[in-house]
């Protein structure tokens, strides 16, 4: 059942008390109401703390980058936290209870409680002059809490009945919708939800001019006056003002005649979407207006936005008007992390004399009411489920157009130097305790210039002196990581001969392969070493010239006069695990020892290799050891001055670091130096002879890539998921800083993805990818929804 409680202050103010506060009882169809009388105290302590209030509500959400529909101008704060303003609000709601249970006042509410029913709706009237009562949050008074279909509605002393003229209904609810000053806020979302009531028609006034505006006040029968923009209450509270362009302000006293005669015609319902609304509520209450929804003080978009989808809703779902808004105001609380005391803000403002419209009495049509488009059935706005659809939509074309500009090449070279970044993420590791370097240094063939003539080289003659010696020790493969395609003259003085040495089957050479275009000469291994222990040495080089793929296998060209279709690191791999009992497994897709299995990267398209890359051979990715492999030079092996059981059992690499030599290259660390460093190739053979060793022995990770569906699941999959997070952000700030965080995930998954399982994903497309479609999910919702055509549209 429906009552209305009616509370009259009169005779006072907060500093002097009020001697006399009546509260009268209207039941339905009752003519005479229960007339209740009470009193209460001075209370100077409230305007005070209402004051306080005021000012921290402004400089939180100052600070909190709230979105104002007024322009906050502060003062008399200067540090103000979020949890100071929650005592402020506990210390308030305190206040004004303790002051309403002053005991003649309670005699008023222990009777009220005597005559009404939880269950009963019930139109709680506060009737004042005085501008800080009607400003007072009175939703706070516990009596608000017992009965859960009561709301609060404010009133001025002097009211009269409108004076209406008949109308026919039209079957529809016919709204004026002003939509005034919107510098630094966002309103198309309320002239969105406007739009999406079927059983409305609403002309729209785009920042009109005050001739405009008055015109259609006049010369049109309106419903509903909604406004949304910047406004503000002057005078203490005295006087309000609406921005209706960015040029002009009006006051509702000069609108009197226009809105006194649209009320005369039928204006039941005005609702100013907008901020610091009580002066507009207290003017236009002056008019007889039926009844009103204002903003207490500055309300951030979000919320704003939120209460009037909320309220339409449940209005337009023929809820009571006092309940729909109730339910409108009480679901803002949920937003009050970001947006506090939000729940505070809505508030009706009544005329006394009139009984609350319904949306069924606006449009004169009793069925049932319907949203289309945007809007289902029964009031209930559908935009979420159709913004999930349309963010998905735009979040497919991005994801797809990321796939097509990946497919062209544009991300490969920062691909490429993402990779490499994510590599020397990696922490410092332990040499490769398998193997050992021996270096031919500047010094080392400084020293023996004579012995070669003048050729800065090393003898074949001190080659054999060195391979001697390391046999001794025992090693399991040695490498000769040096061309010997040009044999010195025979000297049959040296007791120790090169070709001899060369022969041992532990000792594998190296030549280069003939290439027709690039290379069309190559290097041939020394004469005489079978075939079985030569490997090539053809290095890869990105076009950014850092090596990041080796090469396992390879089919020679007819001409070359290099014919081993292994490399040097195969090769010296494969000896090394033959101790171990672990056979190697050649096929033209992959090569094979024991578990591990090393998938070469496909030939057209690859992880980041998308145009103009030779994958051709049994190709894989280096998995760099972030270390310096142990290392002894020429001249302290042929002087002894090493450990003897530095070679037992291990591969040892012979090769060249002299500078004036030039076999240095680019490695995804280079660019990690202060200075960008190259290093020698004998370095690059150890790091792939110990990625091989370190996977097949240790399960150190082996670097690979999606398939290429795999990649085109992995960019839209993220393209989505962080696309539909950004569109649950509800504040337009914390969505830039949701796609950052997404990317920052993103990175850290892709990270531990290739450091600890191997795994190259793409995440530059997928950076990309989120990237785009959190703008599209910012920035086209908002255009599309306003670019519907309204039904009447004036600028």
């Amino acid at each position: 059942m429906s009552k209305l409680v009616v509370f009259s202050f009169l005779g006072g103010d907060l500093n002097q008390g009020f001697p006399v506060v009546t509260a009268q009882l209207w039941s339905h169809n009752q003519f005479v109401p229960v007339k209740l009388t009470g009193s209460l105290p001075p209370a100077p302590e409230l305007s005070e703390l209402y004051r306080r209030w005021q000012l921290l509500y402004a400089a939180v959400h100052q600070r909190l980058g709230s979105n104002h529909r007024i322009k906050v101008h502060l003062q008399d704060i200067t540090n103000i936290s979020v949890n100071d303003f929650d005592e402020m609000c506990q210390q308030l709601q305190a206040s004004i209870n303790a002051w309403l249970k002053f005991e003649p006042f309670q005699n008023i509410e222990r009777q009220l409680r005597t005559l009404l029913s939880r269950n009963d709706e019930i139109r709680v009237i506060i009737e004042t002059n005085i501008v800080l009562l009607h400003r007072l949050p009175w939703h706070l008074w516990h009596f608000f809490e017992d009965y859960s279909k009561a709301e609060l509605a404010l009133s001025n002393h002097e009211y009269e009945s409108p004076q209406l003229l008949q109308k026919s209904p039209t079957g529809k609810v016919k709204i004026l919708a002003i939509l005034g000053n919107r510098v630094g806020i966002d309103i198309d979302k309320d002239a969105f939800l406007l739009q999406g009531l079927t059983d409305a028609k609403t002309t729209f006034l785009i920042e009109p001019t005050r001739q405009i505006l008055d015109e259609y006040l006049w010369n049109q029968d309106w419903d509903i006056l909604f406004f949304a923009g910047h406004s503000t209450s002057l005078v203490d509270g005295e006087i309000g003002e609406i921005y209706i362009n960015q040029t002009e302000s009006l006051a509702i006293s000069q609108l009197k005649h226009a809105l006194k005669a649209a009320i005369r015609r039928g204006l039941k319902l005005a609702i100013f979407n907008s901020c610091d609304g009580i002066g507009l509520g207290r003017n236009l209450a002056d008019l007889n207006i039926p009844q009103m929804i204002v903003m207490r003080e500055g309300v951030p978009d979000l919320i704003a936005q939120e209460f009037l989808k909320n309220f339409l809703t449940a209005f337009a779902d023929n809820k009571p008007f006092y309940l729909a808004v109730r339910e409108a105001r009480e679901r803002l609380q949920g937003l009050e992390n970001e947006f506090p005391c939000a729940s505070w803000l809505p508030v009706i403002c009544q005329n006394p004399t009139t009984v609350p419209t319904t949306w069924q009495e606006l449009h004169g049509n009793f069925g049932n009411t319907k949203f289309v488009g945007k809007v289902s059935t029964k009031g209930k706005i559908a935009t979420s489920k159709s913004k999930f659809w349309n963010v998905l939509l735009s979040t497919f074309l991005v994801a797809v157009s990321t796939v097509g500009l990946r497919y062209l090449g544009v991300f490969e070279k920062i691909e490429l130097q993402t990779f490499d970044r994510m590599l020397q993420m990696r922490l410092k590791e332990d040499p490769d305790p398998r193997l050992i370097i021996v270096e031919i240094t500047e010094k080392d063939i400084q020293s023996r210039q004579e012995m070669t003539k003048g050729l800065k080289s090393i003898s074949d003659s001190t080659l054999a002196k060195l391979l001697n010696k390391l046999q001794k020790y025992q090693p399991r493969v040695i490498g000769l990581d040096i061309y010997r395609d040009l044999a010195d003259p025979p000297n049959k003085s040296n007791l120790i001969q090169f070709p001899t040495e060369l022969n041992k089957e532990n000792v594998v050479v190296v030549c280069k392969s003939t290439d027709s275009k690039y290379d069309p000469l190559g290097v041939k291994p020394p004469k005489d070493v079978p075939v079985a222990r030569q490997g090539f040495t053809d290095a890869i080089q990105d076009p950014d010239g850092i090596v990041r793929r080796q090469i396992l296998m390879m089919a020679q060209e007819p001409s070359s006069t290099c014919t081993t279709p292994y490399s040097f690191s195969l090769q010296l791999v494969a000896r090394y695990l033959s101790y171990e009992n672990i056979k190697p497994k050649f096929n033209e897709d992959y090569v094979q020892f024991g578990s591990k299995v090393f998938k070469r990267l496909k030939p057209s398209r690859s992880g980041a290799y998308q145009q103009g890359v030779d994958l051709g051979g049994n190709q894989i990715l280096v998995n760099y050891r972030n270390t310096d492999y142990q290392k002894i030079s020429l001249d302290d092996v042929l002087s002894n001055k090493f450990d003897r059981k530095s070679f037992k059992d291990k591969v040892v690499i012979v090769g060249v670091t002299a500078n004036t030599v030039s076999d240095t290259w680019s490695t995804p660390y280079s660019t990690a130096q202060q200075d960008y460093q190259e290093i020698s190739g004998v370095f690059i053979q150890a790091q792939m002879v110990s990625q091989v060793l370190s996977a097949v022995l240790d399960q150190r990770p082996i670097l690979g890539v999606l398939p290429y569906w795999g990649d085109i699941l992995w960019i839209c999959g993220w393209s989505v998921v962080g696309s539909l997070i950004i569109w649950r952000v509800r504040l337009l700030s914390h969505k830039g800083c949701a796609i950052f965080v997404t990317v920052v995930i993103l990175y850290g998954v892709c990270a531990i993805a290739l450091l600890k399982q191997g795994l190259w994903t793409p995440f530059i497309p997928s950076a990309f990818g989120v990237v785009v479609s959190g703008v599209f999910v910012i920035f086209i919702p908002s255009c599309q929804e306003f670019s519907a055509t309204p039904q009447s549209l004036v600028e």
